[in-house]
């Protein structure tokens, strides 16, 4: 089995729902996408819609990874630059994978997904490299460098996850050999 992966996918309520239920259930489990567990979708819901917004104006871009059951079970992020001297590259959000699929390699699949929309997707047609930042300590930044992710810089306790448990800021950057 293997994810569905789609592109700019049509917003309904069955997407904001499932995209919010994911976030969710990977925050809760441990996940390192903006939110410390125990958080509910309803929490979770003003980070949605200011990718939502983005989407709207054109400035974010949605990949969505479906199981075979058709529910959301992946995501990531594109966000654009505005900056007239970075829109050479885009950055990479809320990188996601449902709990329930953890170990089936749909990670690695995602941040292939990712990279292919990036090469030859329209409206990618100028991008030269995806940047993401990640949490550091949680081990995620080893997964990224798997997927050809360059650690690229570290910004020190930058994140703060509770009082006296602050991480580092992983900055990685793929090149798209452009």
């Amino acid at each position: 089995m293997t994810l569905t992966f789609t592109l700019d996918p049509a917003v309904d309520r069955e997407l904001r729902d499932g995209v919010l239920a994911l976030w969710a259930d990977v925050s809760n489990a441990g996940g390192a996408v903006g939110f410390v567990p125990p958080v509910t979708p309803e929490e979770i819901r003003p980070a949605l819609l200011r990718h939502l917004v983005g989407m709207a104006e054109g400035t974010t871009r949605l990949l969505v990874g479906r199981d075979e059951d058709g529910a959301v079970a992946a995501t990531a992020f594109f966000t654009h630059n505005s900056h007239p001297l970075m829109t050479h590259w885009v950055w990479l959000y809320t990188v996601m994978v449902h709990p329930r699929h953890q170990g089936k390699g749909y990670g690695l699949d995602l941040m292939a997904a990712a990279e292919r929309a990036a090469r030859t997707g329209e409206g990618f047609e100028h991008v030269e490299a995806i940047r993401l930042t990640c949490r550091g300590g949680t081990g995620v930044d080893a997964f990224y460098a798997r997927a050809g992710y360059k650690e690229v810089g570290r910004v020190p306790a930058a994140i703060r996850v509770a009082p006296g448990d602050d991480r580092d800021d992983i900055i990685m950057l793929l090149p798209l050999g452009r």
